[in-house]
């Protein structure tokens, strides 16, 4: 049986989606699968809470309570 791939209003839709979530800080853990999946086989993927806490970590700085940013 063949495949059949999502539309062009639909991909547009999840571009559009991932990008919001992105310019406000929520990570995009199916992303993150697919990348573990193809780049890491055989090694463990967080769940989605330990992904969470992990990108929230990075982005905030832990309990240091400063905000990590490159400038």
């Amino acid at each position: 049986m063949r495949k059949t791939h999502a539309s062009a209003p639909a991909r547009l839709w999840q571009t559009v989606t991932r990008t919001a979530r992105l310019m406000v800080g929520l990570p995009d853990y199916n992303s993150y699968v697919a990348h573990r999946r193809r780049a890491h086989p055989g090694e463990p993927i967080m769940s989605y809470e330990d992904f969470f806490r992990e990108r929230q970590t990075n982005r905030y700085g832990g309990d240091s309570g400063k905000i990590g940013r490159c400038c």
